[in-house]
Formats: structure tokens, sequence, C-alpha cells
């Protein structure tokens, strides 16, 4: 069993290339839903998991909160960023949910774990979440990072999302931001540090189709 962990760089297209990977290899995508199985096999959570990842960190305010978090000193009290929910009885047998506060620190020790448990169920392929990190040296896992040039992910941002260049631009930074800080802060690693990888993809030069061929093949040779 392989897992693959891809780094991507906003824009670049790394997640149309993780869900063909997916296609090719009959993986499964380390989503929400694939994160509460494992979770739930693991006996991480009875119930909801919220996706904790720097992914869902760039969303609405909280983007703001973590860029602004992690390019300053730490904290001098903890930060709640995010909820885990799970469901108890009460003494009626009726069911209520429970709703948990996560510190930074919670949050990303929840993210490691159900990443762990993703590895040992194996076949998956993890887009961010500091998934090079957490399984950094890990036996049987391909890391592959994703970049293309800035002209190319401001016209696909823009594109997609149906922006200016300029905000595009202003996204790409910010998202870039997080996504590097979240690694620096809690793993204390370069996000861009090429030796992080086994195989390095430029999208500037590769279709989708392509670069999810070259990473389906480097994944059967992860395990010689």
């Amino acid at each position: 069993m392989t897992v693959i962990t891809i780094s991507r760089q906003y824009g670049s297209g790394g997640v149309a290339v993780a869900a063909r990977v997916c296609e090719l290899l009959g993986y499964r995508y380390f989503d929400k839903n694939l994160m509460a199985e494992v979770a739930s096999r693991a006996g991480l959570s009875e119930g909801e998991v919220i996706d904790l990842s720097e992914v869902n960190f760039k969303s609405q305010s909280i983007l703001n909160r973590l860029v602004s978090l992690l390019t300053t000193p730490a904290a001098q009290t903890p930060l709640t960023v995010a909820q885990a929910s799970s469901w108890r009885r009460d003494a009626t047998g009726a069911q209520l949910k429970q709703v948990e506060q996560l510190s930074e620190q919670q949050a990303v020790s929840l993210m490691e774990q159900t990443i762990h448990a993703a590895y040992q169920v194996g076949n998956v392929v993890i887009v961010g979440r500091g998934g090079q990190a957490a399984l950094r040296d890990m036996p049987g896992v391909l890391h592959v990072r994703i970049e293309a040039p800035l002209a190319v992910r401001i016209q696909r941002v823009a594109e997609a999302t149906r922006v200016s260049s300029s905000e595009a631009e202003k996204s790409i930074n910010e998202h870039d931001k997080a996504s590097a800080g979240y690694v620096k802060r809690f793993y204390k690693i370069d996000w861009s540090d090429p030796l992080l990888y086994h195989l390095i993809i430029n999208m500037g030069v590769w279709k989708i189709a392509s670069a999810a061929r070259l990473i389906a093949d480097a994944a059967k040779y992860i395990l010689e």
C-alpha cells in the first residue's frame, strides 16, 4: 500500500492532478468524508470530524487570522481555530451534540493523528494538511510538490474565481503564505524545501493528465 502526499502552490493545478491520480490508481482522496472514516476506525472520534487543515484555515476570516498568527511571534494565549463535534446520550437516551473548541495545537494534533490513521489504511492521496511533514521519512509514502509560474497561476485563479489579475495575485500570496506558515510553525520546516519531496512537477510545462501519470508511475516504485 502506498500513500501520496501532494504539496502545491495555490493555483498550480495540484488539486486537479491529485483527483486524476486517484482515478488512475484507484486511490481515495483524503477529504472530510475519508477523514471521518479513518478517524472512526482509529477511535479518534465518535462523531463528526472537522477538517482541520491549512486549506480550511484559509477560508473567510480564518485566513486573515492564520496569516497574522503565522507571521507574528507566538501568541501569549491559546487561539481557538476550530471546533470538533461528537454525540452523546443524556439520561433519557436522547442524542445530544457536544461541541469542543480546539486550540491551534489541539487542531494540528488531531489532524496529524488522522493523517497517521489514513497512512495505516493506505492507498490515499493527501493534498496539503502538512502531509509531507506528518509522514516525513515514513516507508511507503511518495511526497510530491506541484508548482507553476506565477503568471500561469494568476491566470488560472482569475479565470476560476472570476476576479481581476491583481485580486488573483493577492489571493495566491495569501494562500501560499498560510500554507508555508502552517508547516513552518508546527513542523519547523520550509514548505518549499526540495529535499522534502521525491518528485517536483512544474505545471507550467506539464498538463494535468501527464503530471498525474508521472505521479502514478512513481508511486509504483516507492515500495522498492
